[in-house]
């Protein structure tokens, strides 16, 4: 403990020096603990929203904007489908069961997504107020939006065209608050949940024919609601197989035999893991840098401390400290060295983490969330004593091996 107190001592007996060092150390631990909170996250966030989820079929366009809009909901998705075609989809041998997303409309940038009852199930969520809508116009809240909206059970609200705050006002329709669930820390806590059919009231064309002046009007009727369900359309489907062996062959069938794409989550997630590799890689080699300078800077300030503290070292020798004691103190120095860089990293890059986040508009619900602790950065603190230690032991060494009679002499 003593030699610990001594070596925090002579470590601030140069405050500049040692935090300068304390910097360029903790600049790259922070940069790495910054990767892996993001790779974590990026991983849970995979992992917890696409599970279930085969295959998303869709309109023609880019693959992967099908997945991040439809399952992770954090992009425009590429248009719509016909609802005949994603309910043939369900006839098919190969299809356990189909879940229809339509997206389009918000609630103050929370996005209103008209689907099944089995989007709900799909991610075991549970309901904490209220129920399921069972009518058009009514909906369930996920845990964030029902915090940050505080609306009631049976209160009401009105949805604005788009998918980001500031659209046009649907005032004409409004619906009801009916039921919120409890939060999943997945992208189903930032949803407005509603049937299929509210959406198309929504959007209805408000210009349509009177019927009730024409004659014949339940024939009349009878025959618009044909012509208009088969125009329905939906954004796009989430599929799930009845056997792995689908995967082989099911989206080969929708793309050669169909006006439909189908986008495989485990491909497309391979993709943007590779895109965002390359940005990672360009991060991990700056990293390494500043690791690499930070511990040249470590060795410089220990080998120019054990010269410029000869005089104290003779002055130990002589008290009847032994080299390993003189060698254990230049290393204790070097170890509160890695200890404080190690924290302060840890900590840069937690705020690095929630600072992207923050720019981004993005919630812990989402990919970026500051403080947490995956057992990955337990690599954070161990490369930190390395570089510090590794940086110390040429000093040490030279410390130990310097006789007292030549420490003596230089003094």
């Amino acid at each position: 403990m003593k030699t610990l107190a001594f070596a925090w001592h002579y470590l601030w007996s140069r405050p500049l020096g040692a935090a300068l060092n304390v910097l360029l150390l903790s600049l790259g631990l922070a940069s790495i603990t910054f990767l892996l909170l993001v790779g974590f996250q990026l991983s849970k966030a995979f992992e917890r929203d696409l599970a279930g989820v085969d295959v998303v079929v869709g309109s023609k366009g880019s693959p992967m904007q099908l997945i991040l809009s439809g399952v992770l909901h954090i992009d425009a998705p590429p248009g719509n489908v016909k609802l005949q075609a994603v309910q043939a989809l369900a006839q098919h041998p190969l299809v356990a069961n189909v879940i229809p997303i339509s997206l389009g409309d918000n609630v103050e940038g929370f996005r209103i997504v008209g689907t099944s009852h089995d989007y709900v199930n799909l991610y075991n969520a549970t309901l904490v107020q209220g129920r399921l809508w069972d009518a058009p116009m009514q909906v369930v809240l996920g845990a964030a939006v029902a915090a940050k909206l505080g609306v009631p059970l049976g209160g009401q609200m009105v949805g604005s065209h788009g998918l980001g705050a500031g659209g046009h006002a649907h005032g004409g329709s409004r619906y009801t608050v009916v039921g919120v669930l409890a939060p999943i820390g997945g992208a189903l806590d930032r949803l407005v949940l509603t049937d299929t059919a509210s959406v198309w009231h929504v959007h209805e064309d408000a210009g349509k024919p009177d019927h009730d002046e024409h004659e014949g009007k339940a024939e009349h009727d009878s025959d618009h609601q044909a012509e208009r369900d088969a125009d329905r359309e939906v954004t796009m489907a989430l599929v799930r197989y009845k056997t792995p062996l689908a995967a082989m062959s099911f989206p080969r069938y929708v793309n050669t035999s169909t006006g439909m794409q189908a986008a495989a989550p485990a491909v497309e997630v391979t993709r943007l893991l590779h895109m965002l590799g390359l940005g990672t890689d360009v991060l991990r080699a700056f990293a390494g840098v500043l690791l690499l300078t930070a511990g040249l800077s470590v060795f410089i300030a220990l080998w120019s401390a054990v010269r410029e503290r000869r005089g104290d070292l003779a002055l130990l020798r002589m008290l009847g400290a032994p080299p390993r004691k003189i060698a254990a103190l230049l290393l204790c120095e070097a170890l509160w060295l890695g200890l404080l860089a190690a924290g302060l990293g840890l900590l840069l890059g937690q705020g690095f983490a929630a600072a992207l986040g923050w720019f981004l508009q993005l919630d812990s619900t989402l990919l970026i969330g500051g403080m947490v602790w995956p057992p990955a950065l337990a690599i954070v603190p161990a490369l930190a004593l390395g570089v510090s230690l590794g940086a110390a032991l040429l000093p040490a060494l030279g410390a130990y091996r310097v006789s007292v009679l030549e420490l003596l002499q230089a003094r």
